[in-house]
């Protein structure tokens, strides 16, 4: 078991303009605020620009792999609907429910560690919500499935959701972080998540998938309560840094 650690105790940072008041005046003499005139004719917003004009997509959404799925893919098309969105917003909250499993098997990692510092908090209340997570994305497997998508597909949305999980899981498995600092980026992670379970729920009621629409109901309620216990264990540690002795 790993001590208690105080992450906010005072040490030799020296990061701050108050470390050196002598550079301090010379640093922010060039400080200007930033207007939509300034930003516009930034250097560096130039470059961007020319990046972003010149920029591939982040891929695409593989055609149905199955003459079932083509057989729909096709008759939706022809009312308007555009499934391949579907299937990419299926795929972005498959590949957001893996990566909160490995989440959580960081945030079990860091419980097991400082065990004891939360009153009435178990290493098994947390991997009840990674079990959670793993049945989500077991889940939404079977519903790509079912439309006679590839749920092992790299679509856009779910290449950039990879990307930006990353560095959720890379805070929570930092050996540096605390429980407390892991459990804030657990909590960023489930407020996106709620979030992105909201978005595919009216998605999958306009495609008229309302069976589908119905299980994502019940999987966004699981959501709400894995941000409620996350919120309260890191309020509760937050707190009690605040009466160390």
């Amino acid at each position: 078991m790993q001590e208690s650690t105080d992450a906010t105790r005072l040490g030799r940072n020296r990061t701050g303009l108050q470390a050196s008041p002598r550079q301090a005046e010379s640093m922010t003499d060039n400080v200007e605020a930033v207007t939509p005139e300034s930003a516009e004719s930034s250097p560096l917003n130039h470059v961007r620009l020319d990046y972003i004009r010149d920029a591939d997509p982040l891929g695409s959404v593989p055609p149905p792999a199955t003459a079932k799925g083509m057989l729909k893919s096709g008759a939706e098309m022809v009312t308007g609907d555009r499934p391949q969105a579907f299937v990419d917003k299926l795929a972005e909250r498959l590949a957001f429910e893996r990566g909160g499993t490995r989440l959580y098997d960081a945030v079990i990692a860091k419980f097991i560690a400082h065990e004891g510092e939360l009153d009435g908090v178990t290493v098994e209340d947390v991997a009840q919500i990674r079990e959670e997570e793993a049945q989500h994305a077991a889940l939404l497997r079977v519903c790509m499935e079912q439309l006679g998508a590839d749920p092992t597909a790299q679509t856009p949305a779910a290449d950039l959701v990879g990307v930006e999980s990353a560095g959720l899981l890379q805070a929570a498995s930092d050996p540096r972080t605390t429980l407390a600092q892991t459990l804030h980026a657990t909590l960023a992670a489930e407020l996106i998540d709620g979030a992105g379970w909201e978005s595919l729920i009216a998605m999958a009621e306009s495609m008229g998938q309302d069976a589908m629409a119905e299980r994502f109901r019940n999987a966004l309620d699981q959501e709400h309560e894995h941000v409620a216990k996350v919120r309260g264990w890191y309020d509760q540690l937050t707190m009690q840094t605040a009466r160390l002795m």
